[in-house]
């Protein structure tokens, strides 16, 4: 790379590798999680991530440019990541909070990448792909918002003290003094 355009453009292409990496992971999340409210987030943000897709491509098309076959190194840690708590097969709750920090992690790697995406593209004067890129970027920050919602309103609590898989309490460690 010689210049912030080549830099842009692999970064888009980083993106949208991302963005099609997820689009396979969101489905397997939304299977796993037993929160209904957590299983309709992902399965939502699912259609917004192939909308997310579709104005990579649409920024792709403006520049004359074409995604090519880049992998985004990170996104496949992400999740890897995730797919490492799937196979640990958690109890519940405990799996739904696992599955929020997973996801937010995710959220927060694209909020880091598209906010620099549109800083570039600003710079670079592609008024077109800033305005996408920033559409993007707070969609992206709303869902991190939701994942916290749900975190927050009673996923993270119930994982205190989740019922089994058979769905009988844990027995609680008594604290004597």
């Amino acid at each position: 790379m010689e210049n912030l355009q080549e830099l842009f453009v692999e970064q888009l292409k980083d993106l949208y590798s991302a963005e099609k990496q997820l689009t396979r992971a969101l489905p397997k999340m939304a299977r796993a999680a037993t929160s209904s409210a957590l299983r309709s987030a992902f399965t939502e943000h699912l259609e917004v991530t192939r909308e997310h897709v579709s104005r990579l491509e649409a920024i792709f098309d403006g520049l004359g440019e074409k995604p090519g076959r880049k992998k985004c190194v990170a996104m496949e840690g992400l999740i890897a990541e995730g797919q490492e708590l799937l196979d640990e097969r958690p109890v519940p709750a405990v799996m739904d909070a696992g599955l929020v920090a997973a996801a937010q992690r995710v959220e927060h790697y694209e909020i880091a990448a598209y906010g620099t995406a549109n800083t570039f593209a600003k710079l670079l004067g592609h008024k077109e792909a800033a305005w996408l890129l920033e559409k993007t970027l707070k969609e992206e920050g709303a869902a991190d918002k939701t994942l916290t919602s749900l975190a927050e309103g009673g996923i993270n609590e119930a994982a205190l003290s989740p019922e089994s898989v058979e769905g009988t309490s844990k027995p609680k460690r008594s604290r004597s003094r």
